[in-house]
């Protein structure tokens, strides 16, 4: 099988660079796969998760929003932040909701949508750690 090759890239630098077999991402219009050969495309990635399978193993990551770039042998992540699902800091992350929540639900000098979005991060964070961290 092709190998693709795979760079997940923030603005803190790069999370991962490597050859791969697949990845799977959460794109705005639904999640999609990539294989060595696919066919080019941009896509905006939600937040969510990002599956890259080597050699039969899985690996997980969170992505927070972002960009892929596909080309036939090659896809490039742009992430707002990334990070692998064993890198989490669950406990920070839901200290971080809670926070959140509580802000929300006061409604005082609140910038709704960055609250709501940084809401929805740190849930994410808290899924992909509890859901795949060890896998």
């Amino acid at each position: 099988m092709d190998k693709l090759s795979l760079d997940i890239v923030t603005p803190h630098g790069t999370v991962f660079s490597g050859q791969v077999d697949e990845a799977d991402a959460s794109g705005a219009d639904g999640d999609f796969g990539v294989l060595a050969g696919h066919a080019p495309l941009m896509a905006i990635l939600r937040i969510g998760a990002l599956v890259v399978k080597t050699d039969g193993k899985p690996g997980y990551y969170f992505v927070g929003s972002g960009y892929a770039e596909v080309l036939s042998d090659k896809m490039i992540v742009l992430a707002e932040s990334a990070e692998r699902a064993e890198d989490i800091d669950v406990e920070r992350a839901m200290e971080k909701k809670k926070r959140l929540e509580l802000m929300l639900a006061k409604k005082e000098n609140v910038d709704f949508t960055r609250a709501q979005v940084a809401l929805e991060r740190a849930i994410a964070r808290i899924r992909i750690a509890k859901e795949y961290a060890g896998k």
